[in-house]
């Protein structure tokens, strides 16, 4: 095939693919927000085909010469062509492995697996979702012994979501998180605890709509491109850069929840916005990878979100909202609300300090479960047990225990490390972001605009152009550095509380 040909194929391949990803997106946006409760089946038989059709074509001889022609070409191709093609071959390896019956059934489990969490999760009902999480497991395990037979399947997994990452670097990650952060988090519990209570009044659901709207605002999220639904466990639905979809979930008693929510998802949101018009619809649009994806939730929800400068600019918009529950609040005793730092059941409502550690609970469960020493019967018993340890919290229920995150009805297992990960790598762009500008003097005054612009020309552009130790050049201008991130949380924390 001659290299002019093979270029117009690439794009024709990639233009496919898209369409059937875009759908396959909408079919789980809708399931997660809007589809009636016994959707789930109907929904899995229509995105198992269109998975059978990606499958087709990732892993047909014409796909696998057209591979082949472009790398032998390599050294003609530019360096986002060479990009999309080792993407693609990487891609087409892994399906090559899994056969069209297998993957296409695999995806009607995982259309099925959220529908009955999603009943399973407010009911308290474990058992009905065990079984789902059976096949789960055991389809990753599968793969994962078929893709490298001479690695652990975690490790294969893990580095599915965050090129590289293997237990040799995480366990070490995660013991300096635990060592560095839990007698901080000892030493706090004897200190008095700020005053949130004006955060915990009635805030009414209408009002609080209007308030995430506000927030996307500030944000400055085009609304053309983002939209926000409501689903139990917020999420953020990339389709292309012209269609970003954020979620959050409103509790009446806590306008927190949702807020941060929103703050988090919008990061989300600003990173798939961000590519580069040149990648859309090509292999290398999107996030490079999970870990970086969620450097930039976390940056915006924690490093921006929970700034004391933020409080100047959001206060003034929660006393218009939310008048009476919000009198006679200054931005210090905001701040000071906003980062209430005591061990708690629900990772997603998490202070930033105690974040890390719900983290390393589900990264424990998940390193035993795919080395076949958990078994899925055994998870709630462990995850209260190791929640106890950690954290030192007693877990009353499974709604609040071991259903209480999404993940693993997604079939993301390996995905949580990426959380712990994300926020760490968000401190050091913060760390030299503010060698270009005074970042929380902008945030204090409701400017956000140059800070995203900094993401933006150095990480949103280059969407997965970049490998993770290629982003860390481009924009941290160093090698990761978890000790950063530890430093950063003793230091807040131990001003906040005066340690």
């Amino acid at each position: 095939m001659e290299l002019n040909k093979a270029l117009e194929a690439l794009r024709d391949l990639e233009s496919t693919l898209a369409v059937c990803r875009h759908a396959i997106g909408v079919l789980s946006y809708d399931g997660e927000t809007i589809a009636p409760r016994n959707s789930a089946v109907g929904r899995g038989k229509t995105t198992a085909y269109l998975a059978g059709i990606e499958h087709e074509l990732l892993t047909g001889a014409k796909t696998r010469d057209l591979i082949d022609t472009l790398s032998a070409s390599a050294d003609q191709l530019d360096d986002c062509t060479r990009r999309r093609v080792t993407l693609i071959r990487r891609d087409a390896d892994d399906l090559t492995l899994i056969p069209a019956k297998e993957y296409m059934d695999y995806q009607q489990l995982l259309a099925e697996a959220s529908g009955v969490w999603h009943v399973a999760k407010p009911a308290n009902d474990y058992a009905a979702f065990a079984p789902y999480l059976e096949r789960i497991i055991d389809y990753n395990i599968r793969y994962a012994q078929r893709k490298d037979p001479t690695k652990a399947p975690y490790d294969v997994l893990l580095d599915t979501y965050e090129e590289g990452a293997c237990m040799a670097d995480l366990d070490p990650f995660f013991d300096l998180l635990r060592t560095e952060l839990t007698p901080l988090i000892l030493e706090i519990k004897g200190r008095p605890r700020p005053d949130d209570s004006f955060l915990h009044g009635c805030f009414p659901i209408e009002r609080q709509r209007a308030f995430s709207d506000r927030l996307m605002a500030l944000m400055q999220l085009n609304r053309d491109d983002c939209s926000i639904g409501e689903t139990e466990h917020p999420f953020t639905e990339g389709l292309n850069k012209h269609d970003v979809r954020i979620t959050t979930h409103y509790f009446e008693n806590d306008v927190t929840a949702s807020m941060f929510s929103v703050i988090h998802e919008g990061g989300h949101a600003m990173y798939e916005l961000g590519s580069g018009d040149e990648l859309e619809g090509t292999y290398a649009a999107g996030g490079s990878t999970t870990g970086i994806h969620e450097s930039q939730s976390r940056f915006y929800e924690n490093l921006i979100g929970r700034s004391e400068a933020f409080c100047h600019a959001v206060l003034p918009i929660m006393q218009e909202l939310f008048p009476a529950q919000l009198q006679g609040v200054t931005p210090q005793m905001l701040y000071r609300a906003f980062n209430v730092a005591e061990p708690s059941l629900i990772r997603t409502e998490a202070d930033e300090l105690t974040y890390g550690l719900h983290v390393l609970v589900r990264y424990e469960l998940e390193k035993r479960m795919l080395s076949g020493a958990l078994k899925v019967k055994d998870i709630p018993g462990e995850w209260n047990r190791l929640m106890h340890e950690v954290l030192g919290v007693t877990v009353p229920d499974d709604r609040r225990g071991a259903l209480q995150d999404t993940h693993w009805a997604s079939g993301l297992v390996g995905y949580f490390p990426s959380y712990a990960l994300g926020s760490a790598y968000g401190v050091q762009m913060l760390e030299r972001m503010q060698q270009d500008m005074d970042v929380y003097a902008l945030v204090a005054k409701g400017d956000i605009a140059p800070i995203t612009a900094w993401l933006r020309q150095r990480l949103h552009r280059y969407g997965k152009l970049y490998a993770p130790a290629d982003v860390f050049k481009n924009v941290f201008e160093a090698p990761f550095d978890p000790s950063k991130y530890t430093t950063y949380l003793k230091d807040k924390f131990s001003a906040l509380y005066g340690l």
